[in-house]
């Protein structure tokens, strides 16, 4: 039986197609290559991953206008005041929807975004071609999203391998035993564990405590959703979540900056 991430990931197969049409994956491969070796970065850890890894717990901030499971989250969208205000909040990077249909994201969001934050933005989109990797390159971002739910080893290990080659992290994306499995099998240096089933879209706030202990403690672990407040946050620090990627919650906050601070403590 078909689901709704199914359903996503089709469409999203559909969207590449389309893309293709108008800037052929050869051109836009070389515009990401290019890119790459204009960047110098010798021996140094990517800028999303290093974001990740400073001390104490980091968040990512999600620019979200809309999900499948909630509908329209935020009426007025000014993303870029958003993502400013993220940045000087103190978020520590900066999760961009891309995917138009069921989020009402845009990779114009993402281009805009990224030029105008030093924070490092993640692409949040449902990837499923190498040419959304580069993609994801040429619009600013410093990483992508990789759900092992929509993807197999090979393509997953693929993808990661191109993320390393564009200087670019990789969340791989986890929500049971066999996809923590299958993250690790990838070289995954950065794990985030959804605690929401995207097959049927319910939330388990316990998910990712209880797949923490699979995880190497050399890999960064990001848990996702299910985060409302500075006691969700205090449960996640005891059992040494690294980063906490937050969306449906911020996005209905009114002061965005006061959220953040609050739920970091400060």
């Amino acid at each position: 039986m078909s689901t709704i991430l199914d359903t996503i990931a089709e469409a999203t197969k559909e969207r590449v197609r389309i893309a293709k049409q108008t800037l052929p994956t050869e051109d836009i491969r070389r515009a990401a290559f290019e890119l790459a070796e204009q960047e110098d970065f010798d021996g140094k850890v990517f800028p999303f991953e290093a974001a990740l890894r400073k001390e104490g717990i980091s968040l990512i901030c999600e620019c979200k206008k809309a999900s499948p499971s909630k509908g329209i989250i935020a009426e007025d969208f000014p993303y870029l005041q958003i993502a400013k205000e993220y940045e000087k909040a103190g978020a520590s990077a900066i999760s961009v929807l891309t995917e138009p249909q069921w989020f009402l994201g845009d990779l114009s969001y993402l281009s805009e975004i990224s030029r105008k934050v030093s924070i490092p933005c993640l692409r949040k989109d449902f990837t499923v071609d190498e040419y959304m990797i580069y993609e994801a390159k040429i619009s600013g971002a410093s990483a992508v999203l990789l759900i092992c739910s929509i993807l197999d080893l090979p393509s997953l290990k693929r993808y990661h391998a191109l993320c390393d080659q564009l200087h670019l992290s990789a969340l791989v994306e986890a929500h049971d035993e066999n996809e923590v499995d299958m993250a690790i099998a990838a070289g995954a240096r950065i794990i985030g564990v959804n605690n929401r089933d995207l097959k049927n879209f319910q939330v388990d706030p316990s998910n990712c405590l209880r797949l923490r202990e699979k995880i190497p403690s050399d890999i960064v672990f990001v848990a996702e959703s299910g985060v409302h407040s500075r006691e969700d946050v205090v449960v996640l620090e005891k059992e040494k979540v690294d980063a906490i990627l937050i969306g449906e919650a911020i996005m209905k906050s009114p002061d965005k900056s006061a959220f953040v601070a609050e739920i970091l403590g400060k």
